[in-house]
């Protein structure tokens, strides 16, 4: 992908080069492809979906801020306010101030998830990261299945991080049928696969869970997974979440290089 100035267009181009052969001579092929339209369309329903998304957890909480605070006015311009009234008042205080602090812990985790830097690498062992972070997960009992010793070059607090973000998910998962969760890991020569399994209720679709700000939970903020697939994509490794072929739950797989 480059960026060219070219007479009469401008923008973003896909460029490919090969050699082929004209009259049993060898030629260089470079072919550019305009592609700007198309990221520009790509980036246009990203912002969309990133608005409605927004929009929608915005109003879950403005909302009833919103209608309590217009009641609590009128109870205190009432002259003849019940006995409990205090009650009340403490009450919807108390609401305002819970749906408050549910928006600011959203937006610290957007915040978090903007500035995300870029991984500094250093050799780690893979079994460390893996019980440093099965190791604070106390609610459901956490298995750890070892695969071979192997290191890897990697943020050691970023994939620590995600990998907490996974467990608590699919503890999470298992804590709403009364199972458990299994971590285990499997290296080749060019990556690891840390696999987090759960005995949960399953997923009804996986098509959009790792949008930013997409929850299933209804406490949830919808920036764990979405985190996690940032800091694989920073490692040059990717990260899947499907249901399981062989039981109920789900299985979290998170690929990065040696």
């Amino acid at each position: 992908m480059v960026d060219l100035p070219l007479p009469g267009v401008s923008g973003r181009f896909e460029a490919r080069h090969g050699t082929v052969r004209q009259g049993g001579r060898p030629l260089d092929l470079l072919v550019l492809s305009d592609v700007s339209r198309a990221l520009r369309e790509e980036e246009r329903q990203a912002w969309q979906r990133l608005i409605r998304v927004l929009g929608h957890e915005l109003n879950n909480s403005l909302t009833p801020i919103r209608s309590v605070t217009s009641s609590l006015e009128d109870l205190a311009a009432r002259t003849d306010r019940p006995a409990d009234w205090e009650v009340d008042l403490r009450r919807g205080l108390a609401l305002v101030g819970g749906r408050a602090a549910a928006l600011s812990r959203f937006m610290e985790g957007y915040a978090r998830l903007a500035r995300l830097p870029p991984p500094a690498r250093a050799s780690v062992a893979v079994a460390d990261l893996v019980q440093r972070s099965v190791r604070l997960e106390t609610r459901v009992p956490v298995e750890t299945r070892p695969g071979r010793d192997v290191d890897i070059e990697a943020d050691a607090d970023q994939v620590e991080q995600a990998l907490i973000n996974l467990v608590r998910n699919a503890a999470d998962a298992s804590l709403e049928t009364g199972g458990a969760v299994r971590v285990s890991w499997r290296a080749s020569d060019r990556e690891v696969e840390i696999c987090v399994e759960d005995d949960g209720p399953g997923l009804p679709s996986t098509a959009n869970l790792f949008v930013p700000f997409f929850t299933t939970k209804p406490q949830g903020s919808g920036i764990g997974l979405a985190l996690v697939r940032q800091i694989a994509e920073g490692h040059g490794g990717s990260v899947a979440l499907e249901n399981r072929t062989d039981g109920r739950g789900c299985v979290a797989r998170l690929r990065l290089p040696r």
